[in-house]
């Protein structure tokens, strides 16, 4: 079944609601609000194939819809925006009918006339004209305002100012012969952010190798970087070549950096600083001409403090080291995100959803994302494959993303403890949210510390301990 054409109407004049709905008939499905406000928030989950405005009697000359307006263009391309006005219509919305791609309608149309004007619009006709996969809502919605990294064959946005100014960074340091440090929770996107950084440098043609460290056992982890003569230990029955020679003039990615042992940590050092390294049970020094992206869900300097790692090798990452902050702190980018696997599983299991409804966003917005943005992929696909009318809802999600009760998490990195306020939309429960997320984080980055965390956040002991113990956080 294909969806219907979705019709949106702001309009506080029955008269023009009511007998327009009756004009249009069930072809469509039709959303009706009294003001642009009311619209803003339908319209964070759902966009419409039209867009009808009433601005016949406006008390703030036409500014709120001509705001409205704008934002509406820019966010959906393919959005036909109509604008009823009466005779004097307000000089901002004159100017915003002749500027951009705002249609208008005169209050002198019949009912008739103006559901007309809807049914032979550009976006309706396509609608039902396009294959039932590529008409299904968000194909064609930007979900972000703009692209910030970009590759051959993925692309990072985000909404977040932190994490723009993080990429900038990036981008720019993707385009030399540098090691790269990625510092990020499990699933905030380590891995996909290494692949970008090797598309968007001109190592983009050569191989591009994935080491995880954290899954090789530490006797091997040598063996598989560095490669090994024939007879070097029990197992080796011939000799094999190593990442760093398989890679050639490519990108190798060490994930799970901190599991690496002090030996290990020495020779990596010498192939960082002289690209030199030796096989496992050989005498002959190769050179390798890789670029390294080294990824970890732990920040380094404490394992410096607890003598786990090596200074110099620290000192050597850090200095082109990025934080990728979990999902949680970016919160503005969780609809956005969702939005974006809901296109890509609709077109993977050939599902069409119409419309989503507020409460999975607000669910979705809410819930802290241990798992962070895999977590939030595997969560949408869930959604996508449990939606039987082209609606998605809350009840397509997962009990414990409605409840907002964050699951188990096997990252240490990952702090959820205790009372985590999500269900607040109050301004003060939002601050008390981001305020206990900035002490665990210090914390932990502290190494639990309570003199350096106070001094890192400025605050005296006394102060720490008492937010602390307001957030139950137990350490």
């Amino acid at each position: 079944m294909t969806p219907r054409p979705i019709v949106a109407v702001v309009s506080d004049d029955d008269s023009l609601v009511h007998p327009l709905f009756q004009e249009l008939g069930e072809a469509y499905e039709l959303i009706a609000r009294s003001s642009v406000a009311q619209m803003e928030d339908v319209m964070r989950g759902v966009t419409p194939n039209v867009l009808l405005i009433d601005a016949r009697s406006v008390n703030d000359g036409g500014h709120a819809i001509d705001q409205f307006l704008g934002t509406s263009v820019e966010y959906a391309k393919d959005l036909t925006c109509l604008l009823l006005c009466g005779r004097q219509c307000p000089e901002p919305l004159e100017r915003r009918i002749a500027c951009s791609r705002v249609e208008r309608v005169d209050d002198s149309d019949d009912i008739p006339a103006i559901a007309k004007r809807i049914a032979d619009s550009e976006t309706v006709v396509s609608h039902r004209t396009s294959s039932p996969i590529s008409s299904a809502r968000f194909e064609h919605e930007d979900a972000f305002a703009e692209v910030v990294l970009e590759g051959v064959t993925r692309r990072f946005e985000t909404n977040s100012v932190q994490l723009k100014n993080m990429l900038e960074d990036l981008a720019v340091a993707a385009e030399h012969d540098v090691t790269i440090l990625l510092i990020g929770e499990t699933g905030s996107g380590k891995t996909f952010l290494s692949r970008l950084i090797h598309e968007a440098s001109p190592r983009r043609n050569e191989p591009f190798l994935h080491v995880a460290c954290g899954a090789l056992p530490r006797e091997l982890i040598e063996s598989e970087l560095f490669g090994h003569e024939k007879g070097s230990f029990t197992s080796a029955h011939a000799s094999k070549d190593g990442k760093f020679v398989a890679a050639r003039r490519g990108t190798i990615l060490l994930d799970e950096i901190d599991v690496l042992g002090p030996e290990q940590q020495v020779k990596l050092l010498r192939v960082i600083e002289t690209g030199e390294f030796e096989p496992v049970g050989s005498n002959e020094t190769h050179k390798s001409q890789a670029r390294l992206v080294v990824a970890s869900n732990l920040d380094l300097q404490p394992l410096v403090d607890q003598g786990r790692f090596r200074p110099d090798l620290y000192y050597r990452l850090n200095m082109l080291k990025f934080e990728i902050p979990p999902l949680r702190r970016r919160r503005m980018d969780i609809v956005p995100l969702a939005k974006l696997f809901l296109r890509k599983f609709q077109k993977q299991h050939s599902i069409q959803i119409a419309r989503i409804e507020d409460s999975l966003l607000d669910a979705l917005v809410n819930y802290p994302w241990p798992g962070n943005v895999r977590e939030l992929e595997n969560v949408i696909q869930r959604a996508v494959i449990y939606c039987r009318d082209g609606i998605l809802t809350a009840k397509q999600l997962p009990p414990h993303i409605v409840s907002g009760a964050a699951g188990p998490t096997n990252d240490p990195s990952v702090r959820l403890e205790g009372h985590y306020p999500t269900s607040s939309k109050s301004l003060n429960g939002q601050i008390a949210l981001t305020e206990r997320e900035i002490i665990e984080q210090t914390l932990f980055q502290n190494n639990y510390s309570k003199t350096k965390t106070a001094k890192a956040l400025g605050i005296s002991r006394v102060t720490l301990y008492n937010k602390m113990k307001k957030y139950e956080i137990n350490r």
